[in-house]
């Protein structure tokens, strides 16, 4: 199933019907079609339109000058019409609607913090946060990766499941100091809280055999915006949002069906005695 949902994200423009997703799957069309519905609590269809449509939804988001047709014909849809009626059954209007209010509201709420917040502190840890100068465009190669997904709301719960999860099980299988990653594949600010999905994943040796209970994936490589961050934990989506939101819409780029992720160095990730985060930020890009 975790196979078949990365497939749906890195072929969105493409066919996605009952057959074609039940032989990733490796199961006959009438038994996926009834599993797929329980363990997701959708219906294919429902699930690949929802995709599509979100997915979009960033995009417009991320590219101020896409046009709605464009974003629709890129998630596969055959017309701006039907995308339209799509997005506004998700989200309530119109894209270019949606579009205009959620910036408008990005902007207002960062008006708001500058003139409720006194000057940063040394240790607010927000100087590394957002200059063009910090962002680098690097080839990174490809990863394969162990797994373990939390499916839910990101912030506090995410700090959960790695100190009572992820912790545990990279100490059982004695992957501790290694490079981990954290795998957001959804934008909590287009998705509903409870269908998000995270992984946290580490890197595989090479020759390196996983366990039989455990998830493996490749972490594509190729051309990725890579941002540190280095300050409070509860700040990091502050990052991610400069960059989606503010960065990427000048640089004649785009993003990509890759996905997004969080690179934790061995010496870096989240101390608990101070709440810090270091980590980098990387965005799989491509020319408009």
């Amino acid at each position: 199933m975790h196979r078949v949902l990365a497939h749906v994200d890195a072929h969105l423009a493409g066919t996605l019907d009952l057959a074609t997703l039940a032989a990733v799957a490796n199961f006959l069309p009438f038994h996926f079609h009834r599993l797929f519905a329980a363990w997701t609590g959708e219906t294919l269809a429902d699930y690949v339109r929802r995709r599509r449509v979100e997915t979009a939804a960033v995009q417009l988001l991320a590219q101020p000058r896409l046009s709605v047709l464009n974003a629709a014909l890129g998630v596969g849809f055959g017309s701006a019409e039907a995308f339209t009626r799509a997005f506004r059954a998700r989200f309530g209007a119109a894209p270019t609607v949606w579009r205009a209010a959620q910036r408008k509201d990005d902007q207002a709420d960062r008006k708001i913090g500058q003139a409720g917040r006194a000057a940063p502190a040394e240790d607010d840890g927000m100087k590394n946060l957002m200059a063009s100068a910090d962002v680098r465009l690097l080839e990174l190669a490809p990863v394969r990766i162990a797994y373990l997904r939390h499916l839910g709301a990101y912030g506090a719960p995410l700090r959960r499941f790695w100190a009572l999860s992820v912790a545990p099980w990279l100490a059982l299988h004695g992957r501790e100091g290694r490079i981990t990653y954290g795998i957001s594949h959804d934008d909590p600010g287009v998705m509903r809280a409870e269908a998000c999905r995270y992984d946290a994943g580490v890197a595989l040796a090479d020759g390196e055999t996983p366990g039989r209970e455990e998830l493996v994936a490749e972490l594509p490589g190729g051309r990725y915006a890579v941002l540190r961050y280095d300050g409070p934990i509860e700040r990091i989506g502050d990052g991610w949002t400069q960059l989606l939101r503010d960065w990427l819409p000048g640089t004649g780029l785009q993003l990509d069906a890759r996905p997004c992720f969080e690179r934790y160095p061995p010496d870096g990730g989240f101390d608990a005695g101070s709440g810090r985060l270091c980590c980098e930020i990387c965005v799989p890009v491509a020319p408009l």
